[in-house]
């Protein structure tokens, strides 16, 4: 391979990539000046811009548009308590007011076009007045629409994290700045996935509470049904602080959770092994609540017969999908109204301006459709529907789990973002909490494959103070149970099919139970499936077989379970039945004779008379 100054030239090809990427996204002030000097200077010079390039942007994560100080007021005299929030610093995203400052909404033509705020945000003041310090204000998003976390105006800030890809947006800035230590905590807007995603991607906890339950005096607004303010912390304990003051919720005692429900269908949309997640949580739940706490759901059966408006945005079902189609529907839903109700607010400026706005941004206004009366009350039937339904599986005490974004976070400048596959799977888990208006938190749970893991919890509209405590409860043991996983030598996708398939077989069993065969054979088989070399999930379908009358297909499970298990006692009984009613007397004996002689192990006099009498009675109706 050739080489300059001792590296590939590939290398340099890479670096003069990187670089103009830079250029490109992170310092469009400079991006002409030092394009012509790039051209003069070589290879040789490439390297040294970089690095030159590296220490400006990285001096604070490009996370800031700009740095000042709101200092909050002195301390009360004892015996009066301190301040909640002394002693800790935060920044805001570019959305919220600051008395003197022109609210950017991350584009520039939105700062020239603007006069500076002639007051601060009724969140930003409360919190300074409860004894922070506000430091700065942060990159968000053009016009806070995506959740990429890219901006060509600012500049996209690095994630910390993960340095080669994507913060997640809208409220990058907020989330890096927490993410690189440079605040406490910070402020961001949700409205799909706002604080959420750059949470899961930057490897912190981010917090949307109960749509309503947070002031909005102060904000541009992205989409009135959608939008909170929620904010981000490395400290569950800070996290909680902050939901304190912004909450303002009464003094109640601490309630731990009595159900903590795994959404096994939203879990199939990860892309990573599914119990890199999944098992950390089960694992954790059980250590501090007990196994008795865990339940297991298919969110999108139970939205089916709980959200009966949402058939009209029923979308084809993909690729044979069943269990997602409704919840992928909600994805239509929350999509269509957040665009009609951007486009109804800022259409006009935008219209006025001119302003040369991110194509992602401009394709989806462009391709907004009006929508009829009928129509947005079909929305705002779904929206209540689902928060009913929510609030009637969670109750005042469920945790309901769920992954917080199905992919790692794509490299910068990827083509994945853009892809409708990957939109599809991230909006469908964002959409549960944004359209029903149920508090929501992001947790990270570590690393896999260099990237940032995390899960979320979502608990009823308006337990948001339930839902910080949990989160305080549990973090640690999450934590734990992530670096744990990360460490573990098992190959992960063996261990995931062989938990998911005892999941499955569970449901089979209380299906079974519900005596409902058809549905109990369909979960063992779908056992069988993901995991073939387990003898119980062969015997336990046998015994639904048995039940429908359907013989030949018992006497063939119990067979391959026998061929498993030498010692499966129930096979062996199981198959003597199925024998008998083909009418294979003489082989259901022997099958009774095997089980009590070679493969039980051996029986007692009495038990052996009360089978072969059992055996001939059943002969000798026939």
């Amino acid at each position: 391979m050739m080489q300059f100054f001792g590296c590939p030239v590939e290398y340099c090809k890479e670096t003069l990539e990187s670089m103009m990427y830079d250029l490109e996204n992170r310092c469009p002030i400079y991006r002409e000046v030092l394009g012509v000097v790039l051209l003069g200077l070589g290879f040789a010079g490439i390297l040294i811009m970089t690095r030159k390039l590296k220490k400006v942007v990285k001096e604070d994560f490009g996370a800031f548009v700009d740095r000042f100080q709101l200092l909050p007021p002195p301390q009360p005299a004892p015996p009066k308590a301190p301040h909640p929030l002394t002693g800790l610093t935060f920044a805001v995203s570019d959305v919220f007011d600051i008395d003197g400052f022109v609210t950017g909404f991350g584009n520039l033509d939105w700062v020239r076009t603007h006069e500076a705020a002639s007051r601060t945000s009724f969140v930003v003041s409360a919190l300074v007045e409860g004894g922070a310090t506000c430091v700065g204000k942060t990159v968000v998003d053009e016009m806070a629409y995506s959740i990429n976390g890219e901006n060509r105006h600012y500049g996209t800030p690095t994630n910390p994290a993960a340095p080669v890809r994507i913060t997640g947006g809208s409220s990058s800035g907020a989330a890096v700045a927490v993410a690189a230590n440079l605040v406490d905590f910070s402020l961001g807007i949700d409205t799909d996935g706002g604080v959420r995603v750059p949470a899961g991607y930057c490897g912190v906890i981010g917090f949307r509470p109960s749509y309503g339950s947070v002031s909005h005096m102060g904000i541009i607004p992205v989409s009135s049904s959608f939008d909170t303010v929620g904010w981000f912390a490395k400290d569950p304990n800070i996290l909680r602080r902050v939901g304190h003051v912004l909450l303002q919720v009464p003094f109640s005692l601490q309630r731990n959770p009595r159900n903590i429900i795994i959404a096994d269908d939203c879990f199939q949309l990860l892309k990573i092994p599914v119990d890199r997640v999944a098992q950390v949580v089960i694992k954790s739940t059980e250590k501090i609540f007990g196994r008795q706490a865990l339940k297991h759901e298919n969110l999108g059966d139970y939205l089916d017969s709980k959200v009966p408006s949402l058939k009209a945005f029923q979308s084809k079902k993909l690729n044979g999908e069943v269990k997602s189609s409704s919840i992928r529907s909600l994805t239509n839903v929350m999509q269509l109204v957040k665009r009609h109700e951007f486009k109804h607010i800022h259409e006009e400026w935008i219209s006025s301006v001119k302003s040369t706005l991110n194509p992602v941004i401009a394709a989806q206004i462009l391709k907004t459709l009006e929508m009829s009366d009928k129509e947005m009350e079909n929305c705002n039937s779904i929206r209540n529907e689902m928060r009913v339904a929510l609030n009637s599986l969670l109750k005042d005490d469920g945790i309901l789990v769920i992954p917080t974004i199905a992919d790692p976070p794509p490299k910068l400048g990827g083509k994945e973002i853009l892809s409708e596959d990957y939109l599809s799977r991230a909006y469908s888990l964002l959409s549960l909490a944004s359209v029903s208006g149920c508090c929501q938190v992001t947790v990270p749970l570590g690393f896999h494959g260099k990237c940032p893991v995390s899960v979320s919890f979502v608990a009823r509209h308006g337990g948001d103070r339930f839902l910080l405590d949990t989160v305080q409860t549990m973090y640690a043991s999450l934590q734990e149970q992530g670096d744990k996983a990360a460490e573990s030598k098992l190959t992960a996708n063996v261990v995931s099919r062989e938990t998911s398939a005892e999941i499955a077989k569970e449901k089979g069993n209380q299906a079974f139970k519900d005596k409902q065969w058809q549905k109990a054979i369909s979960f063992y088989t779908e056992a069988i499936k993901l995991y073939g070399n387990n003898a119980t999930y062969y015997s336990n379908r046998a015994a639904a077989y048995l039940e429908l009358g359907s013989f030949l297909q018992a006497e063939a499970d119990c067979s391959a379970a026998i061929n498993l298990d030498k010692k499966n006692v129930k096979a062996y009984l199981r198959r003597g039945t199925a024998r008998e009613m083909l009418g294979y007397y003489k082989e259901a004996i022997e099958e009774v004779m095997v089980d009590c002689d070679g493969g039980s192990g051996g029986c007692d006099g009495k038990k052996w008379s009360e089978m072969v009498e059992v055996a001939v009675m059943r002969g000798g109706r026939r």
